[in-house]
């Protein structure tokens, strides 16, 4: 298992579905992961600290494991089978350490909250096209318009101009 950072959010136009794009830690392969737009907007959310009145789905979460004395020690994006990503969320409590199901992107999204390490197997991780030009970490613009609390709109539309092309040819 190879440990991945989340380096971009994106629409995949041809599919018209949201993109994570995580990026191997200290290295350049990278796992493009397509997602829901809720997920999308709460990976978002968190990245840039946006917070809302109410807590999201996510932000429930992350209390229930808080409170209840756990621990989210890491996630791991297992396999992709028949174009479906599956994961698992580890946390540790006061009986050892419990592996639950869930999808990646809201793993993701707990993970950011919980600041847990989010890993994948090396296999499922591609370089970058090298015909088209390397992107730097100043490329990887995460930030949203100013503002302390985006609409729905605002936020759709600043995913929507996030370009997972940008980062090569990917194969699921």
């Amino acid at each position: 298992m190879v440990e991945v950072t989340v380096a971009r959010l994106g629409l995949d136009s041809s599919t018209n579905s949201y993109v994570v794009i995580l990026r191997e830690k200290n290295g350049k392969r990278l796992l493009p992961i397509w997602i829901g737009q809720p997920e999308a907007e709460s990976i978002v959310m968190q990245m840039n600290h946006v917070k809302r009145e109410r807590p999201l789905t996510h932000d429930l979460c992350k209390a229930i494991i808080v409170g209840l004395g756990g621990t989210l020690r890491r996630v791991n994006i297992t396999r992709v089978q028949n174009s479906t990503y599956y994961a698992e969320l580890q946390i540790e409590g006061s009986n050892g350490t419990v592996a639950f199901d869930a999808r990646p992107s809201d793993s993701i999204a707990i993970a950011l909250r919980l600041d847990a390490p989010i890993f994948a197997p090396g296999t499922l991780l591609s370089a970058l096209d090298t015909d088209e030009e390397e992107s730097d970490d100043e490329d990887l613009d995460l930030t949203p318009p100013s503002s302390t609390e985006l609409s729905a709109e605002q936020l759709k539309a600043y995913l929507e101009n996030l370009r997972p092309e940008d980062f090569g040819k990917f194969n699921p």
